[in-house]
């Protein structure tokens, strides 16, 4: 199943398929290590939804939800 990461539930594993971000917010996101294949763990979601908290190639990083709209990801089992 295919989502956006700002869909996902805490505790849901899925991995990054694309990135439809432009410019300045793409680049970032591929500074970060937010690229196809990466394996993302969903940690905290504040409580207004905004930011989450995601475990990412070892180390947490945190993201505005403007951002996480951005990345589509393929949820794991």
């Amino acid at each position: 199943m295919t989502k956006t990461l700002d869909q996902f539930a805490i505790g849901e594993k899925g991995v990054v398929k694309s990135v439809t971000a432009e410019g300045a917010i793409k680049r970032r996101l591929f500074d970060m290590g937010v690229t196809p294949g990466a394996e993302v763990f969903m940690r905290k979601r504040a409580p207004l939804g905004d930011p989450i908290e995601i475990t990412l190639r070892g180390y947490e990083l945190t993201l505005r939800k403007s951002e996480a709209v951005c990345v589509t990801m393929e949820v794991k089992a």
